[in-house]
């Protein structure tokens, strides 16, 4: 039997994964081993590794990951500590092939500690580009690093081919996000509003802003600028996702949670929604603001509007839902939201196709980790040459 170890360090992260770890938990072909790190584990972020108990899925590890601060000195701190637990993890529970997905601090530790053990890893979102973040970094680190790779468009398949990746060996399936939706029975809008006991709104948006890790103490600027634009918009109830475990995201988390409190008919901030109530706010809302990338992602597939913010996502496909805004200050947030706020706006985007994928991505990543061939010719990767 197969042994597929599936690390997930963040609610969101596991949100995208979901599908792909049930598919491997049903499977009597296969042994699921999911380990848990990360922002899972601590109660400032919801402490959300109850919500995958609470899924039913065993979990084979917890890998601490602490945080004493989003300071850059303690984030590489948890890194190293996390490299540890993960290695501790590994000799252990001996998986057979590794499943990644992302870019994200947790991931890189996860894999470093792979590469002494010989163990093939999947990687899940290659190829994708986001010059505002350190991600971007993170990212092709760890495509360098694994032996299987699923992106989410032929673009960027094609990018991870130019980085020397084995062709045979990269595929184009889809972001498994997009399996939510084809998948979940998504909630109306009267009943969202009582899930999320909120009174009648007539209008909602939904911000997530993150902050833009290459950039240096520029969070709470940037945090008040849109807050104040968003508050010229008397007419619109504002919903709020809380940033993840970065760099400045702490001062975001505290600016919000700040603006909530002394506005509780202007907007409402969630810690963590999961993926059934997210997603019918997508369906549901009038507007995204901020600058996530599942604005570029899932919101095409719901034909909603969004209003993409600064660097952050800059370098992703996007289709005609994305209202660019370079700079985060008041004038140009405002002009973008009454832009993307607009019946011609809402009317253009009818019919509107998701590059990212149909949906049905999951089962096809199952498959194709649970046949590869494993061993020293996974193992012993070449540089792809292209041909010229």
């Amino acid at each position: 039997m197969r042994k597929i170890a599936v690390i997930t360090g963040t609610r969101a992260e596991y949100g995208l994964l979901y599908w792909i770890i049930k598919g491997m938990h049903d499977d009597l072909e296969l042994e699921l081993q999911l380990i848990v790190t990360g922002m899972h584990l601590s109660t400032e972020f919801g402490m959300t590794v109850k919500e995958i108990e609470k899924d039913g899925f065993p979990i084979a590890d917890k890998v601490e990951m602490p945080l004493s601060s989003d300071s850059e000195a303690s984030i590489s701190t948890s890194m190293g500590i996390g490299m540890i637990g993960f290695a501790n993890s590994y000799k252990r529970l001996k998986p057979d092939i590794l499943i990644v997905l992302g870019d994200r601090f947790e991931i890189l530790s996860a894999v470093c500690a792979a590469i002494p053990f010989r163990i093939p890893v999947a990687h899940i979102h290659g190829g994708e580009s986001t010059e505002g973040l350190i991600d971007e970094s993170i990212r092709n680190a760890v495509t360098k690093m694994s032996h299987i790779h699923f992106t989410a468009t032929e673009k960027y398949k094609k990018r991870v081919i130019q980085m020397g990746e084995n062709p045979d060996n990269v595929f184009s399936y889809g972001a498994p996000g997009l399996d939510n939706i084809t998948s979940l029975n998504l909630l109306n809008k009267d009943d969202l509003l009582k899930v999320l006991k909120l009174d009648e709104q007539e209008k909602i948006g939904i911000v997530t802003y993150h902050p833009v890790t290459l950039e240096e103490n520029t969070a709470e600027k940037q945090m008040s600028e849109l807050l104040e634009a968003l508050k010229l918009f008397k007419d619109i109830f504002w919903i709020f996702t809380l940033p993840n475990a970065d760099t400045g995201g702490r001062v975001i988390m505290m600016k919000i949670k700040e603006f909530t409190h002394y506005n509780p008919k202007r907007g409402k901030a969630f810690q963590s929604l999961g993926q059934l109530r997210y997603l019918s706010l997508l369906k549901n809302v009038e507007v995204m603001v901020g600058n996530s990338s599942s604005g570029l992602t899932e919101a095409p597939s719901f034909e909603l509007p969004v209003v993409n913010i600064g660097d952050r996502q800059l370098g992703r496909i996007r289709t005609k839902n994305v209202v660019d805004v370079c700079e985060c200050e008041i004038g140009p947030i405002v002009d973008g939201i009454r832009k993307a706020t607009t019946p011609e706006m809402k009317k253009s985007l009818q019919g509107l196709r998701n590059p990212y994928g149909d949906g049905c991505s999951s089962g096809k990543i199952v498959e194709k980790v649970k046949s590869i061939q494993l061993g020293e010719v996974l193992i012993k990767k070449r540089f792809y040459e292209i041909p010229s």
